[in-house]
């Protein structure tokens, strides 16, 4: 078996690799590395310096013939969204759509497509589960919705067999602090710096924290569970920033002098996914508790 994943050597792709490569899969990575490094890839990796939006994709498929694909690669900020609506378009849908096509000119037995709990926006119940109305508030949860459809409309009239995962807020070793997504790793990196936390809004919005290594997992269920189903993956659990914060000072051992400023626009108040369906189809569940993944996450910061 070979597996394809792109933006393997990002955040959430990186821990995946390695899930695959500890259980003896062949894999191959693909990825811009605009915001991926390629030391995050292991050496005995395939690795295409490349961006999946360019045609030409299909040489890759031609030479590696994977039988599954693991799509990670996204723009994957709110708030870049929202000020580049064309990029994140063109990042997420367009890209998506090469994707496809190649799977299916190159007989892609199945893809795993990294979707999240922006696709809901503001929830009208919590926990959110995969019936709720679809209402994405910023234009990076309606790319990702888009990319959904398109890999729906693939299985419908080609037979390409599909699970789209839906991330709460992934976070872990290696989460890039300087962008705008990945509240964790920003809080963490600016309590190292002895720079002030800032908080968008008054602290009270509540988020559900999912670690990246039980991500990678359900990634690797996915190859012979919930075949053309869409499943949360989530803690099933949710948290304030402010008590999110609170905890990570805490454990660092640190006093903040946090910020707040004006909420943002595209962020949603409540974020807080069910999990039961993923338990269901994927036989799935967390195993690492939200505190746990935070002293693994900042024992990361402190060896980098």
């Amino acid at each position: 078996m070979k597996v394809l994943v792109t933006g393997g050597a990002g955040f959430i792709g990186s821990h995946i690799v390695e899930f695959l490569l500890e259980n003896n899969i062949d894999t191959v990575v693909v990825d811009n590395l605009v915001t991926g490094h390629k030391y995050n890839i292991p050496s005995k990796v395939a690795f295409y310096h490349f961006d999946i939006r360019d045609p030409n994709i299909d040489k890759i498929f031609m030479v590696e013939k994977p039988d599954f694909v693991i799509h990670q690669a996204a723009q994957v900020s709110v708030q870049e969204s929202v000020k580049q609506p064309f990029y994140d378009c063109s990042e997420n849908v367009m890209a998506t759509v090469n994707i496809l096509q190649a799977c299916i000119k190159y007989n892609v037995k199945k893809i795993i497509y990294a979707s999240t709990a922006a696709v809901y926006g503001n929830p009208q119940y919590l926990p959110i589960d995969e019936k709720h109305d679809l209402n994405p508030v910023s234009f990076y949860g309606l790319s990702k919705l888009t990319s959904e459809a398109y890999i729906q409309l693939f299985a419908k009239l080609y037979g390409l067999k599909y699970t789209i995962l839906r991330y709460s807020n992934v976070y872990g070793a290696r989460q890039n602090p300087d962008g705008e997504a990945g509240v964790i790793s920003i809080f963490m990196d600016r309590l190292f710096k002895n720079d002030s936390p800032i908080i968008y809004g008054d602290g009270n919005q509540t988020r559900d924290f999912i670690f990246v290594k039980d991500v990678a997992h359900a990634n690797f269920l996915a190859f012979r569970n919930a075949d053309n189903q869409i499943c949360n993956i989530s803690s099933n659990q949710q948290i304030s920033v402010n008590e999110l914060l609170d905890t990570i000072c805490n454990l660092m051992k640190i006093e903040d002098k946090r910020i707040y400023k004006e909420e943002r626009p595209g962020d949603v108040i409540h974020s807080y996914l069910s999990n039961d369906k993923a338990k269901k189809y994927l036989n799935w569940q967390p195993k690492c508790s939200l505190l746990k993944g935070l002293e693994e996450t900042i024992s990361f910061f402190y060896k980098e």
